[in-house]
C-alpha cells in the first residue's frame, strides 16, 4: 500500500505517514493540509465533504427561517416555514458558487447571517407590523386563507426591500474598495478581537441549543472531538476497482475527513432509537422534549416534493427608512466579521492572507448575494459561514472544489423541498454539540493572531483584553436593556442598538480605534509581521498566490492590460519575472491549529 495514496488521489500533501524520515517531524505529518485551496479531491470526497460542510451549516441555515416564522406571523404555518427555507438553501448555494468562482476565491461557504436578525425584529415589532393576536392562536388560522396570506406576505416584502436596498451600499463599499483601503489600518489587534468574538458572542445561543439535552450535545461533541483528534490516524479500508488495479483496497483516514458528518450522523441515528423507545419526554414543557426526532414529521408528510424558488415568490418588495438603516447596521457587522473570516478561513486551509482586491470582490460579492437573497424572499442576507472554516481546521481539507460541490448540493437540496424538511428534523441539542467545537477552533483562530505582536507590551495586553472585554460586557448589557437607548429618532435608535449588541463589532471597533491612536511601534504592533504575511505586493512569496486569481482566464489570457491595476477589485498585473522578489511564505499558513 502506497500511504501517499489517500482517497485515490496520488498526493504527498495528503499522506499521514507517520515514519520519521530525518525531514519531518509527528507533529508536522498532523498539521499538514491534506487538500490546498487549489486541489481538487476524487469526485467521492469532494460528495462527501461537500455534505460534510451543508450539514455543518444546516444549524444556522435552519434557524434563521424558524426564529423569524413568529414575527413574520407563520408560526402555526409549517409548509411555508419549509418553503422558506429551502429559498434560504436555494439562494446560499447561489452565493456560495459566486463567492468561490468570482469573489475572495477561498473555501468559503455562504449563508444567512445572526446579524440581520435584530434588525429584522426590531423593524417588524413597530405597531404597523405587530402580528394581529388571531394569528398567534392556532385553531384561528387558516394558512390557505387570503388574509392570512397577505398578512404574512406583507412584512416579508418590507424585509426584502430594506435588505435589497442595504445590500446595494455593501456592493459598492467591496467594488470601491473602501474595504481594502481600510485593511491597511487594520492589523492583529483588530483582527484577534474580532474573529474571536464570532465564537464568543454566541456563546449563549450554542448554550440555549446545546442545554435543550447536554447528554445529546457532549455526546455529539465527544464523536467530534474523538473523530478529529483520538482517531485522525486511524486508517480504514475501502475496496474499489480500477481499471490498471483491478479489485484493491484503499486505505483512507475517514475519521480525520469527515469528523463532523460522522459525529452528527451518529447522534443522530442514536437520538432517533431513543425516539424510538421513548427514553424522551411526550411532555413539551419537559426537559429533554426537543431532543426528539419526531416533533417535525408534519413537514416532511406535507411538503412538496420539488419546488424551485425564484425572484418575488412573495410579492413585489416594498421599502421603509425605518427598514433600510436598520438593515444597513447588520450590513457593516456582517463586513466586518467577513473580514475577519476571510483571514481565519486562509490561516486553516494553508493559503496566504487574502490581498486587497480579494477582499474587495469578496464583500462586493457579498452584497450582490444579499441583493439576491432580498430579491428571492429569504427573508434574511448572506454572508461566510463562520461554522464551515471551523471545520476546514478540523478536517484539514481546504479545497475550493468541495465547497463549489457544496454550493451545488444546496441548490439541488433548495429545490427539493422533501430533502430539506428531512434535515431539518436534526435535533438541536446535535447541532448545539456540533457548534461548540466548530465556534472553539474559530475562538483559537482568531487569539492565533497574536503571535505577530509583542505581548510582552502593556499597550497590546491592554488593547487585548479590553476590546474582547468590552465586546461580551457591552452586547450583553444592551440586550438586557433595550430600551436604553432613546434618541427619538427610531432608525437611529435601531442603528445603534444593532451595532452595539454585535459582539464581533463592538471587540473590532475598539481594536481598531485603540489601535491606531494609543502610540506604538510597527514592531511592537506587529505590523511588521502582519505585512509581510498579507504581501502588499501580491506576487511576493507564497506558492498557492495564484489561489486568488480570478477564473476563466481573466488576467492572465483576457483583460490583461495595466489599466487593472487601479480597478480596486482586480488582481494586479504581474511584474516580469526578474523583477520579483521571492519571499518564503510564512509556515504559519502551511500549517493548521490541529
Amino acid at each position: 500500500m502506497d500511504t501517499n495514496e489517500v482517497g485515490g488521489a496520488h498526493k504527498p500533501s495528503a499522506s499521514l505517514n507517520m515514519e520519521d524520515n530525518g525531514l519531518s517531524s509527528t507533529k508536522k505529518n498532523i498539521n499538514k493540509m491534506t487538500y490546498y485551496v487549489t486541489d481538487v479531491p476524487p469526485w467521492y470526497l469532494c460528495i462527501l465533504l461537500g455534505t460534510q460542510h451543508y450539514l455543518t451549516a444546516l444549524g444556522g441555515t435552519v434557524a434563521i427561517p424558524l426564529l423569524l416564522s413568529r414575527a413574520l406571523c407563520l408560526q402555526h404555518d409549517h409548509i411555508t416555514q419549509s418553503y422558506l427555507i429551502s429559498t434560504i438553501f436555494f439562494v446560499s448555494g447561489i452565493c456560495t458558487l459566486l463567492q468561490v468562482f468570482f469573489g475572495v476565491r477561498l473555501p468559503i461557504l455562504q449563508g444567512g447571517t445572526f446579524t440581520f436578525l435584530t434588525p429584522t425584529v426590531a423593524m417588524l415589532s413597530l405597531p404597523q407590523y405587530k402580528c394581529p393576536e388571531w394569528t398567534h392562536n392556532k385553531t384561528l388560522v387558516n394558512v390557505s386563507d387570503p388574509i392570512f396570506i397577505e398578512v404574512w406576505q406583507t412584512r416579508i416584502r418590507e424585509v426584502q426591500g430594506a435588505i435589497m436596498v442595504a445590500a446595494c451600499f455593501q456592493i459598492v463599499v467591496g467594488f470601491s474598495g473602501l474595504i481594502g483601503f481600510l485593511m491597511r489600518y487594520i492589523g492583529p489587534l483588530t483582527i484577534a478581537p474580532t474573529i474571536s468574538l464570532i465564537g464568543l458572542g454566541l456563546f449563549d445561543s450554542v448554550g440555549n441549543n446545546a442545554g435543550i439535552h447536554w447528554g445529546i450535545s457532549g455526546m455529539t461533541a465527544g464523536f467530534i472531538i474523538i473523530f478529529s483528534q483520538y482517531l485522525r490516524n486511524v486508517q480504514v479500508p475501502f475496496p474499489t476497482f480500477s481499471r490498471s488495479k483491478k479489485c484493491h483496497v484503499y486505505w483512507i483516514n475517514i475519521f480525520q475527513l469527515f469528523p463532523v458528518l460522522l459525529g452528527i450522523v451518529v447522534a443522530w441515528i442514536i437520538t432517533f432509537l431513543l425516539t424510538h423507545f421513548n427514553a424522551f419526554p411526550d411532555d413539551p414543557d419537559a426537559y429533554g422534549y426537543y431532543a426528539r426526532t419526531d416533533i417535525k414529521n408534519d413537514v416532511i408528510l406535507e411538503s412538496n416534493w420539488f419546488r424551485i424558488p425564484y425572484p418575488g415568490q412573495w410579492g413585489l418588495p416594498t421599502v421603509s427608512l425605518a427598514g433600510i438603516f436598520g438593515i444597513l447596521a447588520g450590513v457593516i457587522s456582517s463586513m466586518i466579521e467577513s473580514v475577519g473570516d476571510y483571514h481565519a478561513c486562509a490561516r486553516l486551509c494553508g493559503a496566504h492572507a487574502p490581498p486587497k482586491d480579494a477582499i474587495n470582490r469578496g464583500i462586493g460579492i457579498e452584497g450582490i448575494g444579499c441583493l439576491i437573497a432580498g430579491a428571492w424572499g429569504t427573508g434574511n442576507g448572506t454572508t461566510s459561514y463562520s461554522e464551515n472554516i471551523g471545520a476546514l481546521g478540523i478536517t484539514k481539507v481546504g479545497s475550493r472544489m468541495v465547497i463549489i460541490t457544496s454550493g451545488i448540493l444546496m441548490v439541488l437540496v433548495g429545490m427539493f423541498v422533501k430533502v430539506g424538511a428531512i434535515f431539518s428534523t436534526i435535533p438541536q441539542p446535535v447541532i448545539g454539540g456540533m457548534l461548540m467545537v466548530m465556534f472553539g477552533v474559530i475562538i483559537t483562530a482568531g487569539i492565533s493572531n497574536l503571535q505577530f505582536v509583542d505581548m510582552n507590551s502593556s499597550r497590546n495586553i491592554l488593547i487585548f483584553g479590553f476590546s474582547i472585554f468590552s465586546g461580551l460586557v457591552i452586547p450583553n448589557w444592551m440586550i438586557k436593556n433595550p430600551l436604553a437607548i432613546q434618541t427619538g429618532v427610531l432608525p437611529l435608535d435601531q442603528v445603534i442598538q444593532v451595532l452595539l449588541t454585535t459582539s464581533m463589532f463592538v471587540g473590532g471597533f475598539w481594536g481598531f480605534f485603540l489601535d491606531n491612536t494609543i502610540p506604538g511601534t510597527e514592531k511592537e504592533r506587529g505590523m511588521i509581521a502582519w505585512k509581510e504575511t498579507v504581501f502588499e505586493d501580491d506576487y511576493k512569496g507564497a506558492n498557492n498566490s495564484d489561489c486568488y486569481n480570478l477564473p476563466f482566464g481573466i488576467g492572465t489570457k483576457c483583460c490583461t492590460g495595466d489599466w487593472r491595476r487601479y480597478i480596486p477589485f482586480c488582481p494586479k498585473p504581474k511584474p516580469p519575472d526578474d523583477e520579483r522578489v521571492e519571499v518564503n511564505a510564512p509556515e504559519v499558513y502551511k500549517e493548521t491549529l490541529f
